[in-house]
């Protein structure tokens, strides 16, 4: 009876002895810390260096200066970030096209004027380099034709717009710029502000209105560039638009296609002829004008096989225009006060074509 109560405790003791042997290595520790994440985990104290260098607050600058590891060993390794998407630009489907050489950048702060016609400060084309300028648009049929060639030959412009004409036909503006060319301004309503007859102020209007217009065309402010109407300018004028921190041009070479007489051979042969001359420069063209369109196809063409570039010119910053002459002209426009002033493509935007 002795032997098997005493056999029975001993089978007792030695359970109680391997329960506590198990909980003791098994069982998690009441003082152990729970697994933490970098934000959570307090990171091991800085030096004095860094922590005056560090931002208050910030957990990440926190983890690389003080070089600890903050992750456990068994946390997953972060995914690689994604690489920034490009924006998308349509290939130049014409191998032997003209295209664009190089792109400049205008800072038109104080007002600088360019091509030689009147300026003769800044020269910045190097050899065999020219600026497509268009005049007078925009204008049905024209300057879509112009836009048509341009494309074909993968090149740019830069378009000096009339105020009125904008107000006319702001869907065709609006397609120079999603074309990705450069839009100025060339006055409200093509008045010679060097006219005996125009004031100082009359010149202003005519300025600020045309931007205005320019703007409510495009549905956003067009480039701080400006050609003067028959490029006839005067002191008074040019202060003006240096104080707008409005660029000048003029040009360096003039298609005369505006002439009665002109034809598309004969503004091809005007402006090859004035090139070999010159060797490179800004060309005077107007959109506004049918000869223009119909030559500018075997215009490109000549340029190409001449050896001539394109360069395309984009101002540094944009153009602000002033709010009273924004409200004037909707006022002219008869545009209800309540439309909204947001560009087209913030409103509506094509979903399935």
């Amino acid at each position: 009876m002795r032997s098997a109560l005493g056999l029975m405790l001993a089978s007792i003791v030695a359970a109680v002895v391997i329960a506590g042997v198990w909980f003791w290595t098994a069982a998690p520790r009441a003082d152990a810390a729970a697994p933490q994440t970098v934000a959570a985990r307090k990171s091991d104290p800085l030096s004095p260096a860094a922590a005056r260098l560090m931002p208050k607050d910030d957990v990440a600058v926190t983890a690389s200066l003080s070089g600890r590891q903050m992750v456990a060993e068994s946390a997953p390794a972060p995914a690689p970030a994604a690489a920034p998407v490009a924006p998308r630009t349509a290939a130049c489907a014409n191998p032997d096209a003209l295209g664009v050489s190089r792109v400049v950048e205008i800072d038109t702060t104080g007002g600088p004027g360019f091509g030689f016609e009147q300026f003769k400060q800044l020269d910045f084309l190097q050899d065999k380099e020219v600026v497509l300028t268009f005049d007078d648009g925009p204008w049905p049929g024209n300057t879509p034709a112009v836009l048509k060639a341009l494309d074909e030959e993968c090149t740019k412009g830069l378009f000096f717009s009339i105020g009125k004409h904008a107000t006319y036909h702001p869907e065709i503006l609006r397609q120079v710029l999603a074309a990705g060319h450069t839009v100025g301004a060339h006055t409200w309503s093509h008045a010679n502000l060097n006219s005996k007859k125009m004031t100082e102020q009359q010149a202003k209007d005519e300025i600020e209105k045309g931007f205005s217009a320019v703007k409510f065309a495009l549905g956003t402010n067009p480039a701080p560039f400006f050609r003067f109407p028959q490029l006839q300018q005067n002191q008074a004028t040019i202060a003006y638009l240096g104080s707008r921190n409005i660029a000048m041009f003029s040009c360096d070479l003039d298609s005369f296609d505006f002439r009665k007489t002109s034809t598309p051979e004969k503004i091809v042969q005007t402006v090859m002829g004035k090139l070999e001359k010159t060797g490179k420069g800004i060309i005077l063209m107007h959109d506004f004008q049918k000869h223009t369109a119909e030559a500018l196809p075997t215009l490109l063409r000549q340029l190409k096989a001449g050896g001539y570039k394109v360069v395309q010119i984009k101002a540094k910053t944009q153009f602000a225009s002033l709010p009273e002459y924004d409200e004037a002209l909707m006022k002219e426009l008869k545009v209800p006060a309540a439309v909204s002033s947001r560009p087209v493509s913030s409103v509506v935007q094509t979903v399935s074509q």
